[in-house]
């Protein structure tokens, strides 16, 4: 879930003033009367992850109170290319306003079910009120982050997920716990950004990137590698457009191993 319109937008220090600008207090004198004052100032070091997990946070509730930012969200269409059956049961890893989740009830029909996993209780709010709009039964939302779901071992046949893993700072945590929830042979169809090898540090340090999209994506080899250890198989990622000069939004494909150690 991502405007990637924003990720273009420069953050309201430059580089160079951030790596002096250590403390948000000095961000007056760091920054001046730069318009952009959300993104913060940084000391070149990377963010801890729990600071990027509210940070993130922050930024889709608000979104969530916004109608014309919140459709805008997503870099994909995931439920377009996981060839959904009747019967099945989906997961949709940061579900934002439902819309993914609620055309995959309709796909999966009466006998299956569709889970909405978000962290945010305002989208989750936006999620069951166009819930109870469109008249979908067979949806559940539920709270919680992707990298602690909050659901069985072995109890999902297709995980889903629109442009919402790069933002997360733990993605191995991301990847075991997918592999955690679906059953053996089960589907991992997402769509999300995929960064360049050469990605430089200066973006990668960049928060105002980062919950644009584009600063926390893994690289192509990264994401191989993640998936495959955590028991992927059948791995194949595939570049849609550029939504960044070092960055591609691409879907990404993968099917769960019929024996896997989860930790």
């Amino acid at each position: 879930m991502a405007d990637l319109e924003t990720a273009e937008k420069p953050s309201c220090c430059s580089p160079s003033a951030q790596e002096t600008c250590c403390e948000p207090e000095a961000k007056a004198e760091c920054c001046g009367d730069a318009p952009r004052v959300s993104c913060g100032c940084s000391d070149g070091r990377a963010a801890e992850p729990a600071d990027i997990r509210e940070t993130v946070r922050r930024r889709y509730a608000a979104a969530a109170l916004d109608p014309d930012a919140v459709y805008g969200l997503g870099c994909g269409n995931p439920t377009a290319v996981a060839d959904l059956n009747q019967g099945e049961t989906v997961l949709d890893l940061g579900s934002g306003g439902g819309m993914d989740v609620l055309h995959s009830a309709s796909r999966v029909g009466p006998t299956g079910k569709a889970y909405g996993l978000d962290m945010t209780d305002e989208m989750l709010e936006l999620a069951r009120r166009n819930q109870r709009e469109a008249g979908i039964e067979n949806v559940q939302f539920v709270k919680g982050t992707i990298e602690d779901v909050p659901l069985p071992d072995d109890s999902i046949d297709v995980i889903i997920s629109n442009c919402v893993i790069n933002l997360s700072a733990d993605k191995a945590r991301v990847f075991r716990e997918a592999a955690r929830v679906l059953r053996p042979g089960g589907r991992f169809v997402v769509t999300d950004v995929v960064a360049d090898a050469d990605m430089d540090e200066a973006t990668r340090r960049d928060m105002q990137q980062w919950t644009g999209c584009i600063a926390g994506a893994l690289t192509r080899g990264d994401f191989e590698r993640e998936l495959a250890q955590a028991g992927f198989e059948d791995i194949e990622i595939r570049e849609t457009h550029r939504v960044h000069k070092q960055a591609a939004s691409a879907i990404v494909r993968a099917r769960m191993g019929a024996s896997v150690a989860n930790g």
